[in-house]
């Protein structure tokens, strides 16, 4: 029997612990993504990685610009956009779509009827198939449709305290995260692009620079200083100004010590303390799930006996009891074959004052699940003490995107998954963080993955997860 030696014992441990850390590094890593821009739409997709090259669904990358279908024959795929066809051989640098030849940087390559191809090639690709120019900044993998970008100056106010106002060319709807010194401006929808340095140095001692810097479909503004800060939107969402905040500027004078012999006043006695109040109650964490359609309104027909209303109903009862097996309440705006309007759904989901809204919609189109936040400012349209019905939403833009992206990080684990944002009722009128899923199949064409309960289950198990992290991460009640 052979033995290992003292020595190689050790490289083998040593190897060992080099693979899983390579393991651990790799599974750290956030997933690489792209961001596409339209006039229409905004929206985000997850990579792949094969052979050191990164690849996108094409499918899903076109399915938001236009109706389009796919299907496999043997090594061959097939894809139809609008009226264009295409053909794609698996392994293969070599496209067809149209009459026209097209190289790409890398093979094609088809798995599991998704045909993926290398997103290097997505600037010659696309306009093959838009009859549009596409703009593509590879680093960051941001890929720019029928638009410049919205473009920003800077100028600092010489106010004391100073002041940076940014000024965009379109209104934009940030993240904004803070540190001590910092504040950053995360822009994950907006097609911020720089129309000057990257680097903005200010000549102040308390707000010193701001610099540009879009990575892994995201755009960011750093802006520096010397003292906490904080932004503040006006104009309509057209203008951010970052100030040092209140604290940075309300230090008190030190106290001097007063002189020999001096007299000094006697301070007024302290008032008595107030009496303590009772906090206010905390309210629960409750989750409307709205299955669409119903009654009258049968939705798609997804099959011959399957209409969308089934599917969306069965699947709410799943998320229902992943959600309760967390201890999160539910509330189920539909619970049986009845028919609601729009303004219905709104009005039962704002009356329960919910935490989070959550509509479930199915289709046939594309692989995965889809994910859609409302299309509007965060800017409020108010009508004296009231909120326009139509724009109530705007408040929580902000949360319902972050919901979103919560959603989509749990999802797209096993399934491929997308953001978007669109004018789709009720999410409008809801005054909570709304947001809406489309599930579609796993594989292209396949039906009967909709009502499968292995598909579904998986769905609202990954769904529960990430609005318990959502509530966790919140402080949430449970």
């Amino acid at each position: 029997m052979n033995h290992f030696r003292p020595a190689s014992k050790h490289l083998f441990s040593f190897v060992l612990l080099c693979l899983l850390c390579a393991i651990w590094l790799h599974s750290a890593s956030p997933d690489k993504r792209i961001t596409v821009y339209s006039p229409t739409t905004t929206y985000t997709l997850n990579l792949v990685e094969h052979s050191g090259h990164d690849y996108v669904g094409l499918l899903e990358m076109l399915e938001p610009l236009g109706r389009v279908s796919a299907k496999t024959e043997r090594q061959r795929w097939k894809l139809r956009f609008k009226n264009i066809d295409a053909q794609f051989t698996n392994h293969n640098n070599k496209a067809r779509i149209g009459r026209r030849d097209l190289d790409l940087t890398a093979p094609f390559l088809l798995q599991n009827d998704r045909g993926l191809v290398p997103v290097d090639a997505l600037a010659t690709l696309l306009p093959a198939f838009l009859g549009t120019p596409v703009t593509f900044h590879s680093t960051a993998r941001r890929l720019f449709i029928q638009q410049n970008g919205t473009s920003y100056s800077a100028e600092l106010s010489s106010a004391n305290p100073p002041r940076v106002a940014f000024n965009f060319s379109a209104p934009v709807n940030p993240r904004v995260a803070t540190e001590p010194g910092k504040v950053t401006l995360v822009f994950h929808r907006d097609p911020v692009i720089a129309s000057g340095p990257a680097t903005l140095n200010f000549n102040d001692k308390t707000i010193t620079a701001a610099t540009f810097q879009e990575n892994n479909g995201m755009a960011e503004i750093t802006v520096a200083g010397t003292v906490p800060l904080m932004a503040s939107f006006s104009n309509n969402g057209r203008t951010i100004t970052i100030a040092p905040a209140p604290s940075a500027t309300a230090a008190q004078p030190p106290a001097s010590t007063p002189a020999p012999g001096v007299q000094t006043a006697t301070s007024p006695p302290a008032p008595p303390a107030p009496t303590p109040v009772s906090p206010a109650p905390v309210r629960r964490y409750l989750v409307a799930l709205d299955a669409s359609h119903g009654g009258d309104e049968r939705g798609a027909a997804l099959a011959d006996n399957l209409p969308e209303k089934d599917v969306t109903l069965t699947l709410a009862r799943r998320i229902r009891g992943q959600l309760e097996s967390r201890g999160i309440s539910t509330l189920m705006l539909r619970d049986g074959d009845a028919t609601l309007s729009a303004d219905q759904r709104a009005s039962s989901a704002n009356s329960a004052h919910v935490s989070v809204y959550l509509a479930i919609h199915a289709g046939t189109d594309g692989i995965g699940v889809r994910i859609c936040t409302a299309a509007l400012s965060s800017q409020t349209d108010t009508r004296g003490p009231f909120l326009s019905w139509n724009t109530a939403q705007a408040a929580y833009v902000s949360a319902s995107q972050a919901m979103a992206n919560n959603l989509e990080a749990q999802l797209s684990r096993s399934l491929p998954t997308r953001l978007l944002s669109a004018p789709l009722r009720p999410l409008n009128s809801v005054i909570a963080p709304a947001v809406a899923i489309e599930i579609a199949p796993r594989q292209p064409g396949n039906v009967a993955d909709l009502n499968a309960p292995d598909y579904q289950q998986s769905i609202a198990a990954a769904l529960a997860t990430a609005i318990a992290n959502a509530r966790d991460g919140a402080g949430g009640a449970h």
